[in-house]
């Protein structure tokens, strides 16, 4: 949790924590912490609304989660290639700041929202209800949700999600499962992206990756993937129709 650096407190949710227009300041350290624990159970009942929402309209919504550079977008985009409206695809794009990610979207001809965080390094509840105003969910079969660069946060803030995806990246190292067990344990999949560079790279031992994520006792499979050049991705594709299907 990101309880030190304020970031659990986002644009999404300040209001709750606003009287008369401020947010409200607390002397003791329990105080903090109930409001704290207020925010989180406020974002896990607008989750749960949002789960609802997408339930009506028949939408799958994927979490997508990893580090920064991990190849989120990329893998979209070769995603939506693939796919070729077989599967509609929707998606939000969570940053810190700029609209680059969901404008890459967007030239696949895919509907995308961008939502630009501030100093907050996680997407939360609130902030994707209020994005699904602007997203057509009959239109829509499955929702990727690209979730803010950063392997702490984002795993502990429900969004209404069926399914988190993580992606590791082969130049990060085969031990990042191991370092940052929580994003990793929620995992309902692993990626191991740009696995294409696993011929150059000598210090990525995919059975080592996964051991890692057996150790943090996740069961979840774990697909070696290239968006590059193809590698794994009839894999991953077929993952996807068969989810897409599933809620239909």
């Amino acid at each position: 949790m990101c309880d030190t650096c304020g970031c659990n407190i986002t644009p999404g949710n300040e209001h709750l924590l606003k009287e008369h227009g401020h947010l409200h300041t607390t002397s003791a350290g329990t105080e903090s912490v109930e409001v704290l624990k207020g925010l989180l159970d406020a974002n896990d009942h607008q989750a749960h609304h949002n789960r609802e929402h997408f339930a009506r309209h028949g939408v799958l919504a994927v979490n997508l989660m990893s580090s920064p550079g991990a190849g989120k977008t990329a893998l979209l985009e070769a995603t939506i290639d693939a796919l070729d409206g077989d599967v509609r695809v929707g998606v939000i794009e969570g940053d810190l700041e700029t609209e680059n990610d969901a404008e890459r979207i967007r030239r696949k001809g895919v509907p995308a929202l961008q939502i630009s965080t501030g100093s907050a390094c996680h997407l939360d509840a609130h902030m994707v209800h209020t994005a699904l105003h602007d997203m057509a969910l009959d239109d829509i079969d499955i929702l990727f949700i690209e979730n803010v660069g950063n392997l702490v946060c984002p795993a502990s803030f429900d969004l209404g999600q069926h399914i988190n995806v993580a992606l590791l990246s082969t130049p990060e190292g085969d031990d990042k499962p191991a370092k940052y067990p929580v994003m990793f344990r929620a995992a309902d999949l692993v990626l191991i992206t740009k696995s294409d560079l696993l011929e150059v790279l000598d210090d990525f031992d995919p059975a080592a990756a996964e051991r890692c994520v057996r150790d943090i006792a996740n069961p979840a499979p774990i697909f070696n993937i290239s968006s590059k050049t193809g590698l794994g991705m009839d894999t991953w594709l077929d993952w996807v129709r068969q989810e897409a299907q599933g809620r239909q």
